[in-house]
């Protein structure tokens, strides 16, 4: 990845900021988005070059400004080899709690967003001749559990979305992956909307015991280097994935009661 530019979103903390760190060690060229220009800021000193770092911040709820921002972005280093979406909001509360309002954010941010970006950026790619756009998407993006309810709806969107996409691009040499991780140990609880639309403010237990973001962020950079169509990380919630395909009863009536905060 050396001199490939690679934008990164969600990049102030835990695996988009991680992912930062394993690109900049690779010598790629980096711009880096949030809402948090402060943390940007911090990830950005804490690279190996911090010159080779640019910070682009940006509101993903906000999509009618992103096609400026996917503009914006190109102009930095003339080009996008490698888009990933790792910006988004999760959820904790019952889908009968919460508001419209509240569930058309988390669309906003996690679905809408990432296609705003990736289509203001995939036409650059295919006029430099290839390029890769990643979803960070969710387990929950292949199946649905208790308080997650426009959380997972707005994962399965993305792999309906960017699976279509896939086979549209594939001509124009853009590869497409979706990265599904489980139990992460980030602030992604902490942030996790309630069903007032405001951050949860503590994280859970399954959270606490995840996976680190650094070996998250080691996973994504070699399935994304393999360029990966469609990869489950993290633990034995994993297991989910085969056990929905297989047995959806059974699944169904495991996870009324599956401890999953």
């Amino acid at each position: 990845m050396k001199n490939k530019v690679v934008w990164i979103t969600g990049a102030s903390s835990g695996i988009g900021e991680q992912l930062v760190y394993a690109y900049s060690k690779q010598g790629a060229k980096l711009i880096i988005s949030s809402r948090n220009r402060d943390e940007l800021f911090r990830v950005k000193g804490n690279c190996k070059t911090p010159a080779l770092v640019h910070v682009l911040s940006l509101d993903l709820e906000n999509t009618q400004s992103l096609p400026t921002k996917a503009a914006d972005a190109i102009r930095i280093f003339g080009n996008i080899d490698l888009l990933i979406n790792c910006g988004g909001v999760s959820q904790r509360a019952l889908g009968l709690d919460t508001p419209i309002e509240t569930e058309q954010k988390i669309m906003n941010i996690n679905f809408w967003g990432t296609v705003a970006l990736s289509k203001g950026v995939i036409p650059n790619m295919i006029s430099q001749g290839g390029g890769q756009v990643v979803c960070i998407s969710s387990l929950v993006g292949k199946f649905g559990t208790p308080f997650r309810s426009a959380y997972s709806a707005s994962k399965h969107a993305l792999h309906g979305y960017f699976d279509s996409l896939r086979s549209e691009v594939y001509k124009q040499k853009i590869s497409i992956t979706l990265i599904c991780p489980g139990f992460i140990k980030t602030n992604v609880a902490i942030n996790a909307f309630t069903a007032s639309g405001f951050a949860q403010g503590s994280s859970d237990e399954s959270i606490e015991n995840g996976m680190s973001p650094v070996e998250c962020a080691q996973q994504i950079v070699k399935a994304i280097a393999a360029r990966k169509e469609e990869v489950y990380i993290g633990g034995k919630e994993v297991k989910g994935v085969l056990f929905k395909r297989l047995l959806p009863a059974r699944f169904s009536k495991y996870i009324r009661t599956a401890k999953v905060i």
